[in-house]
This record gives C-alpha cells, sequence and structure tokens, in this order.
C-alpha cells in the first residue's frame, strides 16, 4: 500500500520559486506556532514541528535543495540516494565524477557498476472534496515496463548465458590518458555489467524488460490536498538486466467544490441570508462533508461579510487526529420582490428609524457632514 508524503515546500507554506529569506522568515513564522513550548502535552504540535525543521534544513541548504527539486523525498532515502534512474541519488553523482577522474589513486575505481534501478514514474489523480474529505482505494490502469519473464531480466536468450566483455575485460570500465590525468569512464561495449550477452532475448531485444499494462490499488487517506504526492514503492520501471524498479509517484488533485471552498483543514462556504434574519438572528443548518447536519447561530445585527466559525467539523488533518474548523461566511440578500403588505411594513418600519439602529450607517454620514463643513469653512 501507499503512504502520502507531505511536500516540504508546502509544509512550510510557500512556493517552490520562494527564496531563501522568504523561506526562513516562513519557517521561523511557523516553528514558532507549533514549537512544543508553546503546545505542552500536544504530540500532534510537535510532530508538526519536527516535520517543518526538517523541510527548512533540507530548503536551506542548496544542494540540499537542488537535489530536493529534481528527486523529491526520494534524495534523502535508502541512505541519501534514490535520484530519477539512478540508485545513488544526488550523493552519488558526486562519487562517480569523483572516481572517474582520480580512478583508484584514492581507493575507488576498477570494478564492474552494479545495474542501476529503474526509472521513477508519475501519474497525475483527479478527486473530488468528498474523496478528499473521506479517503478512497482507487485502481489505476498504467502502462510500465516489466522484467522480461521469459529471460528472468538478463536480456539472453534462454539457454543462453554471456561472456566477459574483451574491451574492458570483465571491469566494466576503462581508462584513457588526458594530460596529467588518468580517466576512467564506463565501458560503451557492456554498459558498465562487464559482460556482453551472446544471444539477445527475443522478447525484450536484450533489454530483459518489457511495456505491459498493469492495474494498481492505490490508498488514498483522509485529508489530502492538490499537491499530495503517494509514493508507491516499486511499481515504477523495472531495472535494466534484472536491476531493483523505480518508485510510481501520484501526484493528486482536488476538484473543485459546489458549496466549498478550502484553505488547509479549513472549510470555507458562503451563506445568503435575509434581512429579517440578520436584524433579528436565527439559526441555519449547514450540511457537511461527514454527512452531518451542523447548526449555525446567527447573532441578531449581523452584517454581511461577517464570519462564523464551527471547530472541529473541516478537512481531516492528514496523518493526524482531529479535523480543521468550518468557516460561514454571511451575505445578507436585499428581497426584490415585495407585497404590497410587506411594503407597508417596511414603510411603518422606516417612519420609526432615529438613526442609531444602524451605528455603521450613522458613523459614515457624521464623517461625511464634519468632510463638508470643513471644505465650506
Amino acid at each position: 500500500m501507499a503512504s502520502a508524503e507531505i511536500d516540504y515546500y508546502e509544509l512550510l507554506e510557500v512556493e517552490r520559486t520562494a527564496d531563501d529569506a522568504t523561506i526562513k522568515s516562513s519557517y521561523r513564522k511557523l516553528a514558532m506556532r507549533w514549537h512544543p513550548d508553546k503546545n505542552p502535552g500536544c504530540s500532534d504540535s510537535e510532530a508538526r514541528f519536527k516535520a517543518i525543521s526538517q523541510a527548512y534544513d533540507c530548503l536551506k541548504d542548496p544542494q540540499k535543495r537542488a537535489a530536493y527539486d529534481r528527486y523529491g523525498h526520494e534524495a534523502f532515502q535508502n541512505g541519501g540516494g534514490g535520484g530519477a534512474g539512478g540508485g545513488q541519488g544526488f550523493g552519488g553523482d558526486f562519487g562517480d565524477i569523483f572516481e572517474s577522474i582520480f580512478g583508484s589513486a584514492f581507493g575507488g575505481g576498477g570494478g564492474r557498476q552494479q545495474a542501476r534501478r529503474g526509472a521513477d514514474l508519475r501519474y497525475d489523480m483527479e478527486i473530488s472534496l468528498d474523496e478528499a474529505f473521506h479517503g478512497k482505494t482507487a485502481q489505476i490502469d498504467i502502462e510500465v515496463s516489466q522484467i522480461c519473464e521469459p529471460c528472468e531480466g538478463q536480456g539472453a536468450e534462454p539457454g543462453t548465458g554471456t561472456r566477459r566483455c574483451t574491451l574492458c575485460g570483465g571491469h566494466g570500465k576503462v581508462r584513457s590518458q588526458q594530460g596529467f590525468f588518468m580517466v576512467e569512464r564506463t565501458c560503451p561495449t557492456c554498459h558498465g555489467r562487464g559482460e556482453v550477452i551472446e544471444k539477445p532475448c527475443r522478447s525484450c531485444g536484450g533489454e530483459g524488460r518489457v511495456d505491459k499494462p498493469q492495474t494498481l490499488e492505490v490508498n488514498v487517506p483522509p485529508g489530502v490536498d492538490s499537491g499530495t504526492r503517494i509514493r508507491v514503492a516499486g511499481k515504477g520501471e523495472a531495472g535494466p538486466f534484472g536491476a531493483p524498479p523505480g518508485d510510481l509517484y501520484i501526484f493528486l488533485h482536488v476538484k473543485r467544490h459546489s458549496v466549498f471552498e478550502r484553505e488547509g483543514t479549513t472549510l470555507i462556504t458562503r451563506v445568503p441570508i435575509t434581512f429579517t434574519t440578520a436584524a433579528l438572528g436565527g439559526d441555519i443548518e449547514i450540511p457537511g462533508l461527514d454527512g452531518e447536519r451542523h447548526k449555525i447561530e446567527i447573532p441578531a445585527g449581523i452584517q454581511s461579510g461577517k464570519q462564523l466559525r464551527k471547530r472541529g467539523v473541516g478537512m481531516p488533518v492528514l496523518q493526524g487526529r482531529g479535523r480543521g474548523d468550518l468557516v460561514v461566511e454571511i451575505s445578507v440578500e436585499t428581497p426584490t420582490k415585495l407585497s404590497v403588505r410587506q411594503k407597508e411594513l417596511l414603510r411603518e418600519l422606516q417612519a420609526t428609524e432615529t438613526g442609531d439602529e444602524c451605528p455603521g450607517s450613522k458613523g459614515f454620514f457624521d464623517r461625511i457632514k464634519e468632510a463638508w463643513n470643513d471644505l465650506t469653512d
């Protein structure tokens, strides 16, 4: 089964193009908010603090950030390796360059290379906000290179074998003189294996892998958001000549909802109410994504734009406990169709108004009057 990994940029609430100063500023703000000393006894806050600290430790370092931008979390797994198409990852690329220049003079080189792991793959999945709330188990169909069964990934026709490469003598590398240096490179004939196939497999043409359709089951946990990445280990491309396969990364995209907008774990909806409800107060019911009806109390005298918050009924916390909040933004609606009786009642109300009923309007017109007096003095 797959597990979700939160993007470092998402953890620090910055864009991928953010400069060092922006990343540092956002980290300080988040560290202050989630520091265990400010949230004693809260394991979720402690876990969040550790996660953002790990993210900042990576992104503040130019080399680590470059590796992360290229390979994602895989850049620092399995001992720091895991770059696309290579088992050595960020650190291993530098080691290969160093060794190819200085060779065995510094204790390296000479041995045949291990076949590199297969390439990682990306799959984009679109889900609804309801599915992001509840989580789901989804099936996806992809076509990916897999180990050739007749040759068991070795690339040789069954019943035949391999022979030692004559160009490199089975070492997988060849050396050449360049100025004062002896440069060591991967053998172009055997591609570092030290062996060549006598008779290539007819099923895969000597590649050791073939493209096949595959159906996978993916677990999408509750609380995911657009940009959440799910890693399915070992379901990427098969490695050449029997090497381990890469991984499959599923990037999620959450569709817009007809009622709710989302900011992190907070759900936001805009609700129109009549001006009589706004004046007298009342209550409304909002159907939540959890299937429950949530009652919202409307205080008397509420104005358009006022936000009412109901805690703990928003989106689930990804890989954590609890839920965010539901925020209801009020919009006071003016009626466009009135009966004769309704108009009479409104005129009676208007006749009793003193100006103190709407302090906002009274204050505004008082300021207008003062400004006019200043102009005419």
